[in-house]
């Protein structure tokens, strides 16, 4: 990313960030840019959150290491992320009609990791997301290696976890991300 780019990014996150207060109360921007402006690297996958309908934005604070957890905060599933098995194993195992992807490989691939059940769950104290879309979340190694895979959405003013096999995707399931910075 060039200058202008790192520049506008921080603006679109600030602007973001002071709209949403709500989300992060006792947390100061200041030391959040001045976490992003020491951690270049993380511009690039916040960039990549941006540019596929993440629309990231600071939720909290890991107390153990001071990061600052980014967390996708779109309203529906990001659209650029969307109908995607969920790893490279289940997108070998299809044998046609495959999709683009894999969430897991591309998570990788933008640096971010997929949010777990709980941070799921703690997004959605913050808000109400994928009321008319799911997204996959972690899932746990038993479940997986038995062909299964988690995903969540919001439906009737509660959070619902569901399975589905892992080669599944859907054009309304994406996955939501999280950035430690």
């Amino acid at each position: 990313m060039n200058a202008k780019q790192r520049t506008d990014l921080v603006s679109v996150l600030q602007a973001r960030f002071e709209k949403h207060a709500s989300r992060h109360p006792d947390i100061d921007w200041a030391r959040v840019q001045a976490r992003l402006e020491s951690s270049p690297e993380k511009l690039r996958s916040l960039q990549e959150m941006e540019n596929t309908g993440g629309e990231p934005d600071v939720v909290g604070q890991d107390e153990s290491t001071g990061e600052y957890l980014f967390v996708d905060c779109s309203a529906e599933s990001p659209a650029g992320r969307r109908s995607l098995c969920f790893d490279r194993e289940a997108l070998d195992a299809r044998k046609e009609n495959k999709p683009a992807g894999s969430a897991l490989e591309q998570a990788q691939a933008m640096g971010i990791e997929l949010l777990s059940e709980a941070q799921y769950r703690e997004l959605q104290t913050l808000g109400e997301f994928d009321l008319k879309t799911s997204s996959w979340v972690q899932t746990p190694p038993a479940i997986r290696k038995l062909g299964g895979s988690l995903f969540c959405d919001r439906r009737y003013d509660t959070v619902f976890v569901y399975h589905n096999g892992a080669q599944s995707y859907y054009a309304a399931r994406g996955f939501r991300g999280v950035l430690r910075v």
